[in-house]
Parts: C-alpha cells; sequence; structure tokens
C-alpha cells in the first residue's frame, strides 16, 4: 500500500482525486499505475492492463475504492472482474455520496476485499476531492513565510525574501498542485505577484483575487496570462465603482460580484462560486487579513508554513494572521499530526486544521 500512496502522489488529475494502484504476485510487484489526469484511465485500469495476464489471481492494492459507475472511463469494477484479481486492498472508501458501491459488487463476484488499510494516509491523499465532494467547497491550504517572531513582512510591507530558494522553489510546488491561488488586494498593491509557477515544469493555477473596491491595478503582472491559461477571477462587493469594473474586464480579468459583510467579502460564497468552477485545490497566499478571516471562518483546511531563522523584532511588522481577538492560548487553532521538513536552514509545518 505504502507504493501505491506514493504513486498516487504522481498523478494531477483534478477535479477527480489522487488515486495509485500496485498489483502484486508471488510477493512480486507485477504493475504499477496512478490516475495521472481527469479523462484518462483511472490508476487500477492502467495497472491491470500493463500487468496483462499476470493480473490473474494477484492482490491489487489500491488507495481508493475502484469506481463503479460509467463516467468518462468506465467501471473501475468491471476491469478488476476481468482481469482475474482474486483479492483487492483498498485504503479508503470512495466518499462520493452518489457512487454505488464497488466493495460489496466484488465481494459479490467471489473476490477477496479488504479495506482500510493505512486508512489515514488513503484519506489523508484524497482530502481535497472528498471535502469538495461533500461540501462543494474547495479545500483550502494557508501557504505562508514567516520570520522567527511570526512576521510575514516588514511594516513597509516588503517580504523579500523572508526564506531561501529551496523553500520557494517548494512553495511553487504546491502552486503546481494547487487548481487556483488566491490572495488578498492588499498583497497584490505591495508585492505585485505574478502568482505562476517557476523554477519547474508545471501549470499555472488559476488566479483569484479578493477585492472588495477593485483597487487591482490594470497593469498588475497576475492579469498578464498566456494563452492558454484561465482568465484571472477578481472578487468584489456588489456597489463597487462600475468604471473600474469595465477597465479590469478590459484587462482581462473575470469580475465576480458576492455580497459583502461588516469585515469584507462573504467568503463562504467566494469558495462556493470556486467550488462551482471545478477549484478542488486553492492556496492561499496572503496577506493577513485574508487569512485571519479564513481562520476565524473555519475556512482553512491545512496550513503549509515555511519559518525562516530570522528575527524581524518590529511589533509593527505584518503578522501571519490579523483575525478576532483571542484571550487565551487555548483559543488557538492546533495542526493535527504536523509533518516537518527542513530546506536547508529553513523549517517547513505542514498540518490539518
Amino acid at each position: 500500500m505504502g507504493l501505491a500512496l506514493r504513486e498516487a502522489a504522481r498523478g494531477r488529475p483534478s477535479p477527480n482525486p489522487h488515486v495509485g494502484a500496485v498489483v502484486v504476485k508471488g510477493g512480486k510487484v507485477v504493475a504499477r499505475g496512478y490516475h495521472r489526469r481527469a479523462g484518462e484511465a483511472h490508476a487500477e485500469a492502467l495497472a491491470l492492463s500493463r500487468a496483462g495476464r499476470k493480473a490473474r489471481g494477484a492482490t491489487l492494492y489500491v488507495t481508493l475504492e475502484p469506481c463503479n459507475h460509467h463516467g468518462r472511463t468506465g467501471p473501475c469494477t468491471e476491469a478488476v472482474l476481468e482481469a482475474g484479481i482474486a483479492r483487492v486492498v483498498i485504503g479508503y472508501a470512495d466518499p462520493a455520496p452518489h457512487v454505488p458501491g464497488a466493495i460489496r459488487r466484488l465481494r459479490r463476484a467471489g473476490v477477496e476485499v479488504a479495506v482500510g488499510v493505512r486508512i489515514d494516509e488513503a484519506r489523508r491523499r484524497i482530502a481535497d476531492f472528498e471535502k469538495h465532494i461533500t461540501t462543494g467547497l474547495p479545500f483550502v491550504t494557508l501557504k505562508a513565510a514567516v520570520t522567527l517572531d511570526g512576521r510575514i513582512a516588514a511594516r513597509t510591507g516588503d517580504s523579500k525574501w523572508i526564506t531561501n530558494e529551496a523553500s520557494r522553489k517548494h512553495a511553487h510546488r504546491l502552486r503546481d498542485r494547487s487548481d487556483a491561488v488566491m490572495v488578498g488586494v492588499g498583497t497584490v498593491l505591495a508585492d505585485d505577484p505574478r502568482l505562476d509557477v517557476r523554477h519547474l515544469r508545471g501549470k499555472d493555477p488559476l488566479r483569484v483575487v479578493l477585492d472588495s473596491r477593485l483597487r487591482t491595478p490594470p497593469g498588475a503582472r497576475l492579469l498578464t496570462v498566456g494563452p492558454k491559461a484561465a482568465a484571472p477571477v477578481i472578487f468584489h462587493a456588489p456597489n463597487a465603482p462600475k468604471s473600474r469594473v469595465a477597465r479590469l474586464t478590459r484587462a482581462g480579468a473575470t469580475l465576480v460580484a458576492v455580497p459583502a459583510r461588516k469585515h469584507g467579502l462573504d467568503l463562504r460564497r467566494v469558495l462556493r462560486e470556486l467550488g462551482r468552477r471545478d477549484v478542488v485545490r486553492l492556496l492561499v497566499e496572503g496577506g493577513a487579513t485574508v487569512h485571519g478571516a479564513l481562520l476565524d471562518g473555519g475556512f482553512v483546511d491545512r496550513a503549509a508554513i515555511f519559518i525562516a531563522p530570522k528575527i524581524l523584532g518590529d511589533d509593527e511588522g505584518v503578522p501571519l494572521a490579523r483575525g478576532k481577538r483571542r484571550n487565551s492560548i487555548a483559543d488557538a487553532s492546533s495542526l493535527k499530526t504536523p509533518r516537518f521538513r527542513r530546506f536547508g536552514d529553513d523549517l517547513y509545518i505542514e498540518g490539518e486544521l
């Protein structure tokens, strides 16, 4: 199952789930596969086709319950039965509410089925898909680079560079794995980010800006996209100046009006609209006000924080999050089973909230 989990991580199948499969016979790996992209062969079907005749009587390890319905591809349960697989080991049962049970069908056909092997890891692999399919909202990852005293920028807004080149390269990997990257207008005005993927070959995510009053300049770098990239989406309040709506539309942006609340835009409406656009993985990159609002609303699913061995030492530096007041450490948001990595002198912490 460990090998199947590693295979699952290789794909970019959004809005479908990440799935890996391995065929084992006589204690030896016969074939492996992963779901590469939506519309292409599923992991099980790919592994079984590679195994050929060796699949008969073998064991299939798969990170997610095989599909049992017709979609862009045929049911994987049929491929399993036709291949003559004797035993199927599943990491996590399919959370999709409309999918009929493959486990029941396989067992009725005489296939031995085990479910729940390395279930926590298997579930983490499809956490984004599970949230999207059950709530209609994207899986939200809050990404930030901070100093040891918790600052994401100096009081002037300067933030280049808190972390080292290795950390920044991994940050671009996070973008490559995301369907969209979202920032607030404050970040646009302070940094003029491109929000694209650099330092590696990858696909640029959809660029999203929260901008109630449409202060984004028409010449902002994030509005300059390639011919194959989707138009950036800017969410704004219904009463934003019409002249600015027209100006940013001419600059190539897609403008979406959502209701405004006391402290900003209605974030649930923003997330629901992104979910309707098949954004399954959303990476949030600032700034502090956006981070705080998402944390206060309970919308953050995972935090990905790079910590550099630097101390700004200025209480007016920009904090990681500006949210509601909390009077006790007991009120703090805690990461569950945090995972740690080193990128040179930087420490990277990732975990679910």
